[in-house]
């Protein structure tokens, strides 16, 4: 991985392509793997969220705070974005869902006035260059026993629909490795489903589930997105469930 990226980089990257038309499209449930893939999947490993204290670490604009604040959830969104964090702050405005917007890089977090019931962190880290000392925070936010929700781009099959409407087959060859993953908005940062796993459980996390969620074929048949059956056939995502240190 290049040594120049940093968080606050990465930060400026995505606050530099964070246009309103961007916003506005994905403000309701994100974007097509979001909506159809992640959300429903963290959504049912959360559960009842009614009354509940939760923090989206790295919520974005906010799609997946207004989500969880429709389902009776008290929720805190932290994002360091300016354009996002703004954006996310005018709907709390117009809707007035309680929901408390924080602008923060996930490695400093102020004071948040307590621990949180559940912690999602719903595809952020591996846009991180700096994730360990972010996921230590997220699990630093819990109350003792409290769940974690991540949601991550499949390390095994990143870039997924690219590769299947060139090859008709998904294709990978440095999957060890870490490295940079230039996108449209901003880069991701490539590294192996084992060093997530192994860092929870350096935290004391215990795995409670392990989901890689494929897209239903009826969805995929109706929709017009290239390559989207390679959805069905193989995980673009991948949820964790994990719980936090008793």
């Amino acid at each position: 991985m290049t040594s120049s990226w940093s968080n606050a980089a990465a930060i400026d990257q995505w606050n530099a392509t964070a246009t309103r038309e961007a916003l506005e499209a994905t403000a309701d449930g994100g974007d097509f793997g979001k909506r159809h893939l992640v959300n429903p999947t963290v959504v049912r490993m959360v559960g009842d969220v009614r009354g509940r204290r939760i923090l989206d670490a790295g919520c974005g604009n906010g799609y997946l705070s207004r989500l969880l604040a429709e389902r009776g959830a008290e929720v805190v969104g932290v994002e360091p974005t300016d354009r996002m964090v703004a954006f996310a702050r005018e709907l709390e405005a117009e809707r007035r869902q309680g929901i408390r917007y924080v602008q923060a890089d996930l490695t400093r977090l102020p004071d948040l006035a307590g621990p949180f019931d559940v912690v999602v962190c719903s595809m952020v880290l591996m846009a991180i260059p700096d994730w360990r000392p972010a996921l230590r925070a997220c699990v630093d936010a819990l109350r003792p026993g409290g769940l974690l929700v991540i949601g991550l781009v499949h390390p095994a099959f990143e870039q997924l629909r690219s590769t299947w409407r060139e090859h008709g087959a998904y294709r990978v060859d440095r999957y060890l490795e870490e490295y940079e993953i230039p996108g449209p908005s901003a880069s991701d940062f490539h590294r192996p489903v084992s060093a997530y796993l192994n860092e929870l459980a350096a935290l004391g996390c215990r795995l409670r589930e392990f989901a890689e969620p494929g897209l239903d074929s009826d969805v995929a048949a109706a929709s017009d997105v290239p390559g989207i059956e390679a959805y069905v056939r193989l995980p673009n995502f991948l949820v964790i469930a994990a719980e936090a240190p008793a």
